[in-house]
């Protein structure tokens, strides 16, 4: 574990300049695998809480679910409240992200939140990932950065793919309620570049009294050649999965013994998601600069069959509905990054241009054990994007950076509708500055102070829509098409202390409104501006080559700012986030980890009425490694076996027999309980 992914604190005025003239590291995975080769610009960090994880400390994790991998990310919580195959939901600083409302997340220049989704605005789901693959994470927090555009509010997650591999990987996990899973992974020479190909496959039950039967086949193939700021590289992925779902329960329906914990109350929930995507990256320096070429084609399908309600709307048949999403995602991006003086001194200039197209075809569902009944509504969409950007950094003095940006968007686009109303054109501009100054260091400290503004896109059908699509008689307003939020940072940064890095950040962050199309009703929700206040402390320390600790604490206070009866909490929104770790690595030999995650008591309702409960859990690991690139390990997972949940809410439903009305209660989808997983890997 010798090394530490964490852009340093200390990092001098050189830095910038190293960044801009097309230096790049490689980085090595010194844990799980064969070492993974990444090259990546050296860039000194534009905040106190932008980071970057790099590969080693990834793999490092146990992971119970792919997503999971962004956990690494500090004050990131990672869950699920379904089966499987769907997109996790997210929480980072007081914000429910749902699927991916306010994090904009990438894997390798790929946008992977999705707009006007049927499930749900921002759908962001990474199961088409093998984490084995992953080369590292550039997290960033905040509206501060040019470059983010549409979902970076509260922040944006860059993933990183791996060029090569030293060795050829075979991998297979067996693990408790029917987990199997197995990648095939390797490198080679071609040409003058490296030619990489890997497929993983999945299966899994889990604890639920009927089973997901989750099947996923996944496959990669890269090429690429040079360096990230001095070569190329072009990428093939693909993505098939099929389960059942249990979704989250009443918990009336537990306590009066209808079905326990891992139990549901409509057995035929359930998905089928595939993905397929070809990307390309191509960059060139010289004395002129960094020209940087990307361009992505994605086909993306889903079919979703939910029950939350259960026969509160359809006494009769049910409240089950099947979501469809087919789409083709097509885009690219332009930048070339210059570095000249000012006044003497070093500056470095970039202009971007972003291009985003989604064609969709989207329909509502109402289904009988997932047997269509009735369409609620069926759209076809175009909706495009357009987003330019350009930022400075100018190295003052010797202990004085400053950042400004600007980037302006444009999104729009035309909805067809199976109900003539609600069809039509909608598009807005919106311009986004940014400024940030960084002073030091001095005693290896750094102090950081940001601002800016960004924005999440709401649904294209919110936009357009005037009649409720269930009645198509009921009058529903529309809502504006983009949703602008304003932020603000202090911070430091700091080594002072041998082998520790802390940084600690102090943030605002205020939203527009947030507005919601609900893909499960085909309507749009209509909400409150609000406000985050938070502070986030960071810690990393290696105490020996051998031996690393890790503590971040998120706490933040999310409140509506305009007033109402209703009460001004915003449901779901975390006040206190907290992980620690652990990691024993001597190479050769015994490896080991152990990890907490704590994600505190959340509001479920905007008086605070209900809340729910805090969730503890600690994954851990136990591994050798031999001297011929043999490695077993088994992990645990929800060590102590907690009774928590991974997720709640509070809304109607209603059982048979039930009042018309429905019941309010706490609805909720438990932890899974202790799961081991042993994995036996050969590095040939």
């Amino acid at each position: 574990m010798a090394g530490r992914p964490w852009i340093g604190a200390g990092v001098l005025a050189a830095g910038v300049m190293a960044a801009a003239s097309g230096l790049a590291v490689a980085q090595t995975q010194e844990g799980s695998l064969p070492a993974l080769v990444v090259t990546a610009p050296v860039v000194p960090s534009a905040t106190a809480s932008e980071v970057r994880v790099n590969a080693g400390d990834i793999a490092a994790r146990p992971l119970g679910r792919i997503g999971e991998a962004l956990e690494a990310a500090p004050g990131l919580i990672v869950t699920q409240h379904s089966g499987e195959g769907k997109a996790n939901q997210y929480f980072l600083r007081g914000f429910n992200l749902d699927h991916g409302t306010d994090i904009a997340i990438s894997v390798d220049g790929m946008p992977v939140n999705m707009r006007t989704h049927a499930h749900g605005q921002g759908y962001a789901d990474l199961n088409f990932l093998i984490p084995e693959l992953l080369g590292g994470l550039q997290v960033r927090k905040g509206p501060y950065f040019a470059d983010d555009g549409d979902f970076a509010t509260a922040g944006s997650l860059r993933l990183e793919l791996a060029n090569q591999l030293d060795r050829p990987l075979l991998q297979a996990t067996a693990g408790s309620f029917g987990y199997w899973r197995g990648v095939v992974a390797g490198s080679r020479p071609l040409g003058n570049g490296v030619l990489l190909a890997a497929g993983e496959v999945a299966t899994y039950d889990g604890p639920w009294r009927r089973p997901d039967q989750l099947r996923r086949l996944t496959g990669m193939l890269r090429y690429t050649e040079g360096t990230a700021d001095d070569g190329f590289s072009l990428t093939a992925m693909g993505y098939a999965n099929r389960w059942h779902a249990t979704d989250q329960l009443p918990a009336r329906a537990v306590s009066a013994g209808l079905v326990d914990r891992f139990g549901t109350l409509d057995p035929t929930d359930g998905g089928r998601a595939e993905r397929y995507s070809l990307s390309g990256r191509w960059a060139r320096s010289g004395e002129h600069g960094t020209t940087r070429v990307g361009a992505y084609a994605i086909r993306s399908t889903l079919d979703l069959g939910s029950n939350f309600t259960y026969f509160l709307d359809d006494p009769e048949n049910g409240d089950q509905f099947n979501q469809r999403d087919r789409r083709w995602i097509l885009g690219g991006e332009l930048s070339h990054t210059v570095p000249w003086t000012l006044a003497g001194r070093a500056a470095v200039t970039r202009v971007g241009l972003q291009l985003r197209h989604d064609d969709s075809r989207l329909a509502l569902v109402r289904t009988v054990a997932r047997t269509p009944l009735a369409t609620v509504r069926s759209d076809a969409v175009q909706q495009d994007s357009l987003g330019v950007f350009t930022d400075t950094t100018w190295q003052l003095a010797d202990r004085l950076r400053l950042t400004g940006g600007l980037r302006t968007d444009w999104v729009g686009g035309r909805v067809r509708s199976d109900t003539a109303l609600n069809s039509g054109a909608a598009g807005e501009w919106i311009a986004s500055p940014k400024a940030g100054l960084v002073l030091g260091p001095w005693s290896a400290t750094e102090f950081f102070v940001n601002a800016g503004s960004g924005f999440h896109s709401n649904d294209l059908r919110g936009a357009t829509i005037r009649v409720d699509p269930t009645d198509r008689l009921t009058p529903l307003s529309r809502v504006p098409l983009l949703v602008r939020a304003r932020g603000a940072e202090i911070g430091l940064a700091t080594r002072v202390v041998p082998g520790l890095e802390s940084r600690l950040a102090a943030f605002v962050l205020t939203l527009g409104s947030e507005i919601l199309f609900l893909g499960d009703a085909g309507t749009t929700e209509p909400s409150r501006a609000s406000r985050r206040i938070g502070l986030e402390w960071t810690n990393r320390y290696q105490a020996r080559p051998w031996l690393a600790f890790d503590l971040d604490v998120a706490a933040t206070r999310a409140r509506f700012t305009e007033d109402d009866p209703a009460g001004r909490y915003i449901p779901g929104a975390p006040n206190l986030v907290l992980a620690a770790g652990m990691t024993v690595d001597e190479g050769i030999g015994w490896f080991g980890t152990t990890r907490l995650r704590y994600f505190g008591a959340r509001p479920l309702t905007e008086d605070n009425s209900q809340q729910s409960r805090a969730t503890a859990l600690v994954n851990a690991r136990l591994g050798y490694r031999f001297e011929n690139g043999l490695r077993m390990q088994l992990d645990a997972f929800n060590l102590f076996d907690s009774k928590a949940s991974q997720i709640d809410y509070f809304y109607a439903s209603r059982l048979p027999g039930e009042p018309g009305g429905g019941v309010e209660d706490r609805h909720f989808h438990p932890a899974e309980p202790l799961a081991l997983r042993f994995t036996v890997a050969a590095s040939l």
